[in-house]
């Protein structure tokens, strides 16, 4: 319909058409606009919330419905989560283009809330349980594809009010070469092409490398320090749970203050510094000196990392203390070869990469998705959005098994050294294509950079 000021007005939960593009917005749809981004938000945090409370009950769940289920299994159930996300996000971002935002995220939730019930339920069939739970698992993660809608609706709305902001400074709105009534045929071409396709890959990478460094960094802590400090599982929960719980706070902070930095020096650099630090923080791990860890001789089952498996290793993020009031053996076990002749990494060395990863992957994190929302521009972002959070997903899978791999076989040296190379890559790919990590405004000369 038309606006008090004879502007065409967008819809704000579907997709839009570049000819009908609004000018102006008014104060009832600007107060709307941030009613909607804030349940979203909520809603993303609930669904973080819930994802964290089951996680902690997978293993044992498992245990006491199907008998049969041993921890090969378990990497699969844990996989299926990110697997059925991964899915979705691409099919529910593609839907989100087309039709009312709230279709595919009244879909999706309904399927998350069906498929937590399967999983409450999956101790009543006679047999076969633990395929049940399977399923269940991959429908709840389905469901969570509905982050693709949501990340696209929060980028196009707080795009929306910067453009909108922009217009307001320059008059006649020349700043972004609108004018009131219908876009001009050269400006609907630009609004339906003309993407840095170069861009959009490159930023999905360093999307994923961001996730994939996280989750292999949260999942080797326990085993890690168990291996290198000799703590028993009792201690390594409490204490790298206090490390996490501190990165967490230190999250928050970088957060905070990473808007204000980013008007000062702009997203890139702060994207390229963040991953500097990573790099730092995972060369300072790597081990050094004469001092070896202490080695587990007794032939009894212990919690760093038994065999390869990725089920084994998630599987000391489960097991309680109290299932075993003897903690038995502490140190790194004589399984694994590499305890022989790898030095420890120190306490200092572990809490200061911790520290700087802290740093680094916040940074990354909020840069990347930033940058993605800018160069993806005003033309609907529900597919590209998906394939950032199916990216984020294969992350999420690759990161727990690569790690649980190569530390195992190789040691802490292998692995990160491995992980310094990864990101290295990653840092030469953004110097390749730093140039092209603009906002399509930027890009098309509707606003100067």
């Amino acid at each position: 319909a038309k606006g008090e000021a004879g502007s065409m007005h967008l819809e704000p939960d579907v997709g839009f058409d570049p000819g009908e593009w609004d000018i102006l917005e008014t104060e009832d749809h600007y107060k709307s606009r941030w009613r909607s981004i804030r349940i979203l938000y909520l809603t993303m945090f609930l669904s973080s919330v819930g994802f964290s409370i089951v996680i902690m009950s997978i293993w044992p769940y498992l245990q006491k419905i199907d008998q049969t289920a041993d921890a090969s299994f378990l990497g699969w159930v844990i996989a299926s989560f990110s697997l059925g996300q991964m899915v979705a996000s691409p099919v529910f971002g593609l839907w989100s283009n087309y039709r009312p935002r709230k279709e595919p995220l009244i879909i999706s939730l309904s399927i998350s809330v069906a498929a937590n019930c399967l999983y409450a339920y999956v101790h009543v069939p006679a047999s076969h349980n633990k395929y049940y739970m399977l399923v269940a698992r991959g429908l709840v993660g389905f469901g969570a594809g509905n982050v693709a809608v949501i990340r696209s609706y929060i980028a196009g709305a707080t795009s929306l009010q910067e453009r909108t902001s922009s217009m307001a400074n320059t008059s006649a709105c020349q700043a972004l070469g609108f004018i009131l009534g219908p876009a001009s045929t050269d400006e609907v071409q630009v609004l339906q092409g003309n993407i840095d396709q170069v861009a959009v890959v490159a930023t999905n990478i360093v999307f994923f490398v961001i996730l994939f460094i996280f989750a292999l960094f949260e999942t080797i802590v326990t085993p890690l320090t168990m291996d290198m400090y000799a703590w028993t599982r009792e201690q390594a929960v409490l204490y790298d749970g206090i490390i996490l719980a501190a990165l967490g706070v230190e999250a928050l902070i970088i957060f905070m203050g990473i808007k204000l930095l980013s008007k000062k020096i702009g997203e890139r650099a702060i994207l390229l510094g963040g991953f500097i630090v990573v790099w730092v923080g995972f060369f300072i791990l790597l081990p050094w000196g004469n001092h070896f860890p202490k080695i587990q001789w007794e032939d009894l089952h212990n919690t760093s990392i038994p065999n390869t498996t990725f089920g084994e290793i998630i599987i000391t993020l489960w097991k309680s203390p109290k299932e075993d009031h003897n903690e038995g053996p502490t140190g790194c076990p004589i399984g694994q070869a590499w305890c022989f002749y790898t030095p420890m990494i120190h306490l200092a060395q572990f809490l200061t990469s911790a520290v700087l990863i802290g740093i680094g992957y916040p940074s990354c994190n909020v840069m990347s998705y930033t940058l993605y929302s800018k160069i993806l521009g005003p033309k609907p972002q529900g597919v590209y959005m998906g394939w950032l959070t199916a990216s984020g997903s294969a992350a999420r899978i690759l990161g727990p098994v690569f790690i649980s791999q190569v530390y195992t076989s190789w040691g802490p040296r292998w692995a990160f050294s491995l992980v310094c190379g990864i990101v290295m890559l990653t840092i030469i790919l953004l110097g390749v294509v730093y140039r092209r990590l603009v906002a399509f405004s930027v890009r098309h000369g509707r606003i100067q950079e």
